[in-house]
């Protein structure tokens, strides 16, 4: 765990660096944290079918239809974001043991550019982000650097280190974040496939409620088994969703979630964990079953295919 400032330095590039943060500490106090999987939550199940074979490319031509409501008279309202509004937390400091590769997963090439890099470019392009914080290893920097600058809108560049543990990193990413924002938007590095929609949507949620992640509905039978694997009881489905990223909280919230884990010495198994623990709602956002975290080979080969049948979709539209 981390013990003191000096692992959370922080790099700026493109706009001057917040000289003071007056929402929390900048002493990087350690706190248990759990390492970060996948979770299942339960709640009201509202199912909408998504097909895999073409949930990419849906996604990224019915952007701005999915992006908007209606009003009761039909006037189109936006989700009440605002443009530059929001600071968006890039973790990129994993080691990625599970992919068995000489360099961590995330800067593995995916299509010609590392996994990271589509991250990047995605949260890049949306007005409502001001800045991005990327958390990362110094040594990978410069990769950051050279896409960025490749960027044709370029929000304002953060960088600072990661923590022993996922949530050490999430509290360096937020203690250098803008105390300005109005939201936070948290993402992992190997999720180079969520879409600017999805991301939009739970942007909206997360202002409107104070906290919430992108989730899709459980598709396999889940059971509850105990020490000797013997099957305890088998879970409704129907209430089960298994959460992804980007996970969006209000940084009040976020401050006062630190605070409780701190305090009562709390195990958080992701970001929005931390507002539970406070007793506030988090709503689970309904994203995309192609937000896939690239975590193995296998992994790599469906992204490979999605983001194929991606491009050569926009391209037939484009012919």
């Amino acid at each position: 765990m981390l013990g003191t400032s000096s692992s959370a330095s922080v790099c700026s590039v493109g706009l001057n660096p917040q000289a003071s943060f007056s929402r929390i500490t900048q002493t990087i106090l350690p706190f248990k944290a759990a390492v970060h999987c996948r979770k299942i939550v339960t709640l009201r199940r509202c199912r909408r079918p998504v097909t895999l074979s073409s949930a990419v490319a849906r996604q990224h031509l019915q952007t701005a239809s999915r992006c908007r409501a209606t009003s009761g008279n039909g006037a189109v309202k936006d989700f009440g974001v605002e443009p530059g509004t929001v600071s968006f937390i890039l973790l990129a400091g994993g080691v990625g043991k599970r992919m068995g590769a000489s360099i961590p997963k995330q800067y593995l090439e995916l299509l010609g550019q590392p996994i990271a890099m589509y991250s990047l470019q995605t949260m890049a392009s949306m007005p409502e982000i001001g800045e991005i914080v990327i958390v990362c290893d110094p040594s990978y920097r410069d990769l950051f650097r050279k896409y960025y600058e490749q960027l044709p809108v370029k929000p304002h560049l953060v960088f600072t280190e990661p923590g022993k543990e996922r949530q050490d990193s999430v509290y360096n990413g937020f203690v250098a974040s803008n105390p300005d924002s109005v939201l936070v938007a948290i993402h992992d590095s190997a999720r180079p496939l969520v879409t600017k929609a999805d991301v939009r949507r739970c942007l909206r949620d997360g202002l409107e409620v104070g906290a919430a992640v992108l989730g899709v509905p459980v598709k396999p039978t889940i059971k509850e088994v105990d020490s000797d694997r013997n099957v305890v009881r088998t879970l409704k489905r129907a209430a089960l969703w298994e959460v992804q990223t980007p996970q969006v909280i209000r940084p009040a919230l976020l401050k006062e979630g630190f605070e409780l884990v701190l305090e009562k010495n709390l195990e958080v198994t992701d970001d929005v964990s931390i507002i539970e623990a406070l007793g506030r709602p988090v709503r689970v956002t309904q994203g995309s079953y192609t937000n896939i975290k690239v975590t193995t080979p296998d992994d790599m080969s469906v992204a490979e295919r999605f983001l194929s049948e991606s491009e050569a979709a926009i391209v037939e539209v484009n012919a």
